[in-house]
């Protein structure tokens, strides 16, 4: 009597992977766990601009001393238990901020262009991946984005502009607000059920928190107006300032950062001063000593200010070091000394009266 033959198990089902644009707030974060309460294998990527708040302005003042210092994007990969991929594009970003095709918001900031361009690189990404690793390459791109939440990138108008001009078209999904738009190629392969999916709207968080907290998750980043510098109208002046001082549109990640901290006072069109206004931007700032000439207070404590630019006479240079002066704790002397130093130069010593307030020209300060 023979006996039965064995019966053959089904193949396995293969898993669908996604690839997720991670910011650290909590509309990605959502979105990600949307997908993976939906079976789907999720990596995340977070581009590095130079633009980030994030880890940069929150570790040198003390007035921020108590904000979150860690890097968020970093921290929701860990909760979630996902492997990130950090990407620094920050040359290749230039062209996005020097010549955004859809043009800026309300300030410098060129959101649906950056939307477009990150968009894009995740879909390089995923191209790349399916082309090396075939079925554990990714299948679709998933982002946090909500219909009406962004005035600028994120408008039911603007969303099929984002997937047509970044080539990530049909396979760029956004649970969040998925039943709001039409269906995409992972919702009609039936690789995401779409009736799990959600119709958030508008710029009232309230539903993702719901959501949140249905999912267990208690902290995550709080809602700030996005964060990114260039949504800022004080860093956006500097910016544009930093483009008309130079008669061309130009930067360098060492401008960026430094548009960040301190003071920043023009007295002439050739010249700057970035004036610290504490220990901390001090401290930032003393690292920057060795490419530009600096000034700090010899005679009592003070500030230490760096000289973007060059000075075209002495009386240039007196009255940048009466300015430094007037935020020294010699502000109320008839004079103070102020050390000058070129970079790798020998230090030279000039006596001034500190500024009156008058005397000092329009300034921009980081927030």
């Amino acid at each position: 009597m023979s006996e039965a033959a064995t019966p053959i198990a089904p193949p396995e089902p293969l898993q669908r992977r996604a690839v997720a644009l991670v910011s650290g707030g909590l509309d990605s974060m959502l979105a990600v766990k949307v997908m993976q309460e939906q079976g789907i294998h999720v990596e995340g990527v977070n581009f590095f601009t130079g633009f980030c708040v994030e880890g940069h302005t929150h570790a040198i003042r003390k007035k921020d001393q108590d904000k979150n210092k860690r890097n968020n994007a970093l921290w929701v990969a860990e909760k979630l238990g996902i492997k990130l991929h950090i990407v620094d594009i920050s040359e290749e970003y230039k062209d996005v901020v020097l010549n955004p095709k859809h043009g800026y918001g309300a300030n410098l900031n060129p959101c649906l262009d950056c939307k477009i361009f990150m968009v894009n690189q995740a879909t390089l990404m995923l191209n790349k991946a399916r082309e090396l690793a075939g079925e554990k390459g990714f299948d679709f791109i998933v982002t946090g984005e909500v219909v009406g939440q962004r005035p600028k990138s994120q408008r039911k108008e603007t969303m099929p502009i984002i997937s047509s001009e970044s080539g990530a078209d049909d396979r760029l999904l956004r649970p969040l607000s998925a039943r709001n738009l039409p269906e995409t190629l992972p919702e009609r392969e039936g690789w995401v059920d779409r009736d799990q999916l959600y119709d958030f709207s508008g710029r009232n968080r309230k539903p993702q928190m719901a959501l949140a907290k249905r999912f267990g998750l208690e902290e995550y980043a709080q809602p700030a107006g996005g964060c990114c510098f260039l949504t800022d109208e004080s860093y956006s002046r500097k910016l544009a300032d930093l483009w008309h001082a130079r008669n061309e549109r130009r930067y360098e990640l060492d401008d960026i950062m430094l548009l960040k901290v301190g003071r920043h006072i023009r007295p002439a069109r050739h010249y700057k001063l970035i004036i610290s206004r504490e220990e901390g931007e001090n401290r930032f700032l003393e690292g920057y000593r060795y490419q530009f000439t600096s000034l700090t207070t010899a005679s009592c404590p003070g500030p230490l200010a760096l000289v973007d630019g060059r000075f075209e006479s002495d009386d240039e240079l007196r009255q940048a070091a009466a300015i430094v002066a007037r935020y020294s704790k010699g502000r109320a002397d008839d004079q103070v000394v102020v050390e000058v130093k070129e970079p790798g130069g020998v230090a030279r010593e000039v006596a001034v009266a500190p500024a009156r307030p008058d005397q000092i020209p329009l300034q921009w300060n980081v927030g």
